[in-house]
């Protein structure tokens, strides 16, 4: 089987410029973000910024321990196609969640890693940056070389990547699909084109390189 193209994920949108500048550059997913953050929209304001948006790009909503309800009506809006936990979720919450799941790690050392590889529910992980006593991404990266023990199924990488650094750390993690937010941006929630598309190419490049390697000696790093 051949190995599947590098997924590309941006999160931390805003703007209607920064969404269609994402899907130029050819942007897979797009993250927007529902929790307390200076990149938090609301449910109208995703509606806004996904309309029109191509049959294939997929909306995922970033929540961090959010309520029933919060839930209930985040699908009830039909505008997402998964969602992210970022917080302390349970897995069956993930297990039983209607949508596809992706469950964030801050990764601080090996027992971060250990306890993210024990957690069963959701369909990808993202593995981030740890950042104690807050919630979500530092904007830096971590230490990749944690995540020698790769977990069974895939994986986003995320934490400060962007087009000077994202091509050593597909190379180096060969993850099923990369995360980029605050070194795309001008300032929070104001992405740079140039640099999205800087960080694509990039990530892209180091994509097919490692695909190649991997068919060439018939299985997956």
């Amino acid at each position: 089987m051949m190995p599947l193209p590098l997924r590309i994920k941006m999160c931390g949108l805003t703007r209607e410029g920064d969404v269609a500048a994402a899907v130029r550059q050819g942007v897979d997913a797009l993250g927007f973000i529902l929790a307390e953050s200076p990149r938090r929209v609301s449910l109208e304001r995703v509606r806004q910024l996904t309309v029109g948006l191509p049959p294939f790009t997929t909306v995922i909503g970033v929540v961090v321990n959010p309520t029933d309800g919060e839930l209930r009506e985040l699908v009830a809006s039909r505008l997402f196609d998964g969602v992210q936990f970022s917080g302390d979720e349970p897995p069956e919450l993930l297990r039983d969640f209607p949508l596809r799941t992706i469950k964030a790690f801050g990764i601080r050392d090996a027992a971060d890693v250990e306890a993210a590889l024990r957690y069963e529910g959701a369909d990808v992980a993202l593995f981030d940056a740890g950042n104690p006593g807050a919630r979500g991404g530092t904007g830096r990266p971590f230490d990749w070389g944690l995540l020698h023990r790769r977990p069974r199924g895939p994986f986003l990488l995320a934490g400060g990547l962007g087009p000077e650094n994202v091509a050593e750390a597909v190379r180096a993690v060969r993850p099923w699909g990369v995360d980029f937010n605050s070194q795309v941006e001008r300032s929070p929630g104001e992405k740079d084109e140039g640099l999205v598309r800087r960080a694509v190419e990039a990530a892209r490049r180091a994509g097919s390189e490692v695909a190649s390697e991997e068919e060439g000696s018939g299985g997956h790093g």
